[in-house]
């Protein structure tokens, strides 16, 4: 059974949708500018047909039907052999053999996790009924807090309002910063770029001002470029920076917004279910295998009472967790007062550590124990796990 072959071949139609999609409203976006523009001169301008010449010469140079069709082809011949993929695996619905019936479970904080998948993709109405059905009376912890986070997204998504997503951003400035999350500045890029469309230039540099200059050190590229852009403020779409009016910035808005929201919460960025289900789709197999190769060399495995696993399963590197990290110079493990810290040259190791080689700070630089580069304690930054 292979399942790791089915997965990827459900990611590659998941992923053909979405570029399908963000193609699509890029260029209805493109579209709707270009009519805009051209009502505006229509409305200024007594002879139209300069006007609507250079509508359809634009319309014509962009082929926005060709350009959907194209992705909509590409997502048809997906969806066409993802059941091909479906059918050559023989799948086998006995996949007991790889159960461990002397494990004992939490039911109620499995349920727990399966609700809070649930409210994490929005299934609000599905999350309680779930919980009804199994009898758990008690209310998931994280649910209100999911009903806020997509009330932000449905508005950012469908609406294309910032308001509420930059009300929380700003109540909790200072946790993204610690976070080193640019959150807040792709926010307010959005929004920059909104008063620069629907206002003026002026009020979108004073904005900039109020909102963007504490961001200089981090972001001063984006600001730069975004300021540049005023020149094209009428005709951005057609400028150097045309890129800023992509829907992908919204797109990483919103994961950037989710991903920070879950982090706050202490959750991880992806739930636990679907964590569990994606690593199992690599274990199970080899499992299965093992005991099918048992079964047929009529050999004996009390599979109920081994300590550990009698073969090993190799997981994929983002399903291999260190909740614990060790210093490899010191061997100690990390800890509030000793935290693990990162160097300008992308090698960890423990403050303590870091303090001892640069002789408690009467050194500003030395060499890492693991590359010729020199570290400058400055740069080195602390890492949460």
């Amino acid at each position: 059974m292979e399942l790791k072959s089915i997965k990827d071949a459900f990611d590659r139609v998941a992923n053909k949708q979405k570029l399908s999609y963000t193609k699509t409203q890029e260029i209805i976006q493109m579209l709707s500018q270009e009519l805009d523009k051209a009502l505006i001169l229509l409305q200024e301008q007594f002879d139209h047909r300069p006007i609507l010449a250079s509508l359809k010469k634009t319309l014509q140079e962009n082929s926005p039907l060709t350009q959907i069709e194209v992705r909509e082809k590409e997502l048809n011949m997906a969806l066409t052999k993802y059941p091909k993929v479906l059918e050559k695996q023989q799948l086998n619905s006995d996949i007991s053999k790889a159960y461990r019936h002397n494990v004992e479970f939490d039911t109620h904080v499995v349920n727990q996790i399966i609700a809070n998948f649930f409210y994490r993709q929005g299934m609000f109405d599905v999350g309680d009924c779930f919980l009804a059905e199994t009898g758990d009376e008690s209310e998931c912890s994280t649910r209100r807090s999911f009903v806020e986070m997509h009330q932000i997204v449905e508005a950012m998504e469908m609406r294309r309002e910032l308001g509420p997503a930059l009300n929380w951003a700003t109540s909790n400035s200072e946790k993204l910063r610690q976070a080193r999350s640019d959150l807040e500045m792709k926010l307010h890029s959005l929004r920059f770029l909104e008063i620069a469309r629907d206002q003026t230039s002026q009020e979108a540099i004073n904005y900039a001002r109020k909102h963007m200059a504490g961001f200089a050190d981090s972001s001063l590229y984006e600001i730069q470029k975004l300021i540049c852009s005023l020149l094209w403020s009428r005709n951005l779409e057609h400028s150097p920076y045309s890129d800023l009016l992509a829907p992908s910035r919204w797109n990483d808005a919103v994961r950037e917004l989710t991903r920070q929201y879950c982090n706050l919460l202490g959750e991880s960025s992806e739930s636990a279910l679907s964590t569990t289900v994606a690593a199992g789709t690599q274990a199970l197999p080899v499992l299965l295998k093992y005991m099918n190769v048992m079964v047929a060399a009529s050999k004996k495995l009390d599979w109920q009472s081994v300590e550990q696993l009698p073969v090993a399963v190799e997981l994929s590197e983002e399903f291999q967790f260190r909740s614990v990290f060790v210093c490899p110079v010191s061997k100690e493990q990390a800890s509030d007062e000793n935290p693990p810290m990162m160097m300008s040259c992308g090698h960890v190791l423990c403050k303590q550590t870091i303090n001892k080689m640069s002789k408690n700070g009467a050194r500003s630089s030395f060499k890492c124990p693991y590359c010729p580069t020199d570290v400058d304690i400055s740069k080195c930054r602390q890492l949460h796990f």
